[in-house]
């Protein structure tokens, strides 16, 4: 494939050049050889195995919660955040440390934005203004956040060390006047049926980055575009894919196949990284998903022998764990609709049998780990 396929990079009347990508899909069209063809196979069978095992739990709903946070967390680790999965565990059960990250807020709106893209594609297209809403969301209040949130840019952007020019960058996107169009093209790709979905998703997420439409926010909310894609296409039903595992992992091979897009025309090398990405993290979510069914019926059975009277209770508590695994004595007291002594000799009972450990080390507003629970995240 030749790079004019990719597009060109055009000199610029302040001496630098910038990449003007082609329309979607490529042209010529990429080479889906048998190597690909095989990753493909792997990723829509590891994707159709995950979609499975989170559809026979119990209650699916409940255990999004801890995926679309590790995907988070993930994510905005790849962007230089420090918070890890415990600070914003803590955050949202309101435990705080002096010396938590001060940027978990990212993580936070990053979660968000997740939420609020998945109720809004029931109602409204996968679309650019949609993409500006989750935006939004996802950078006000935060670092970066006074870079014009849900807007795409009016000015030139560029990708290269701290402190260097346009001309000294290693990549320079696509100028401001040219944006409505290649946006518009990128949109109308978002929908096309021509090709297998998984090879849409990936040419549409690199094209996206090369794009970088916003003038911060655009690794994040590419990454974001991939969940919302796998959702809007039926391949899952809920963002369960932790896909930024893989690109923290290889983080210096996924740059450098982005911008051999860019550089070469290699469609190619970027969608076998990406498949097999796909297929590496849907089979360990997956057995994530094993894991916490095992989980699951052992501490039922825990519970259903060593909590006698309140088993009942205990049983209605440790389904709220797996969508909140902090816990107080007064959640409990909420949650059970019993007295504060009653609420917290249940709590007991879950300590006495290493169910929950306490955190806070307070004699008042006590706070409750399910750690067996987290740690299969970690």
């Amino acid at each position: 494939m030749t790079p004019q396929s990719t597009g060109e990079f055009q000199n610029q009347e302040e001496g630098f050049k910038a990449f003007i990508p082609s329309p979607l899909p490529p042209d010529p069209p990429v080479e889906i050889d048998q190597e690909m063809q095989q990753l493909l196979s792997r990723a829509d069978r590891a994707l159709g195995r995950l979609d499975g095992s989170i559809r026979t739990l119990p209650n699916p709903d409940l255990f999004v919660f801890m995926y679309v946070r590790k995907e988070a967390v993930l994510s905005s680790q790849i962007e230089g955040t420090q918070s890890s999965l415990n600070d914003l565990l803590q955050v949202e059960a309101e435990i705080y440390d002096p010396d938590q990250p001060q940027d978990v807020d990212e993580v936070l709106n990053y979660v968000r934005a997740m939420n609020f893209g998945m109720e809004r594609l029931d109602t409204l297209p996968l679309s650019m203004r949609l993409i500006r809403e989750i935006h939004e969301i996802l950078m006000s209040g935060v670092r970066g956040g006074n870079h014009q949130p849900g807007e795409f840019r009016r000015i030139q952007n560029w990708i290269g060390p701290i402190g260097c020019t346009a001309k000294e960058a290693t990549f320079v996107p696509p100028p401001p006047n040219v944006l409505s169009d290649v946006l518009a093209d990128l949109e109308k790709f978002l929908h096309d049926e021509s090709l297998p979905p998984l090879i849409i998703i990936g040419l549409a997420h690199a094209q996206f980055e090369t794009i970088h439409p916003f003038l911060d926010g655009n690794g994040r909310m590419g990454r974001l575009l991939i969940a919302f894609m796998l959702y809007q296409r039926e391949i899952l039903q809920t963002p369960v894919l932790y896909l930024s595992y893989y690109f923290k992992r290889y983080r210096s091979d996924y740059y450098d196949h982005l911008q051999k897009i860019r550089e070469d025309g290699d469609w190619e090398g970027w969608l076998k990284f990406f498949l097999k990405g796909v297929g590496e993290v849907a089979k360990e979510a997956t057995e994530t998903s094993r894991k916490i069914v095992d989980l699951r019926e052992r501490h039922r059975q825990l519970i259903v022998d060593e909590f006698g009277r309140v088993a009942q209770n205990g049983m209605r508590v440790l389904e709220h764990l797996y969508q909140r695994p902090y816990i107080r004595v007064q959640d409990i007291e909420k949650l059970t609709q019993v007295s504060f002594p009653a609420a917290n000799n249940l709590m007991n009972k879950f300590v006495e049998h290493d169910l929950l450990t306490e955190v806070t080390g307070q004699s008042r507003n006590r706070q409750f780990r399910y750690g067996s629970y987290i740690d299969l995240f970690s």
